[in-house]
């Protein structure tokens, strides 16, 4: 999914400065698509909900992951 992608890397280079649902309406994203690419993303391992950050999701470093 191309959106998934260019929310992820957006994700990277937002560092926590936005919230989750204004970074996926940067990049021109619904709030619906947006809620489904999160939860993509959770389910994949590659974020995590954060809640002491502004944005609430955080990328996992995939040297750090532990299962």
């Amino acid at each position: 999914m191309e959106n998934k992608e260019r929310y992820f890397k957006a994700l990277i280079e937002n560092q926590g400065q936005l919230n989750a649902l204004d970074l996926g309406e940067k990049i021109q994203l619904d709030e619906k698509e947006t809620r489904e690419i999160i939860t993509q993303l959770l389910s994949e391992h590659r974020i995590k909900y954060d809640k002491h950050s502004i944005c609430n999701y955080r990328v996992i470093n995939k040297r750090n992951r532990s299962y």
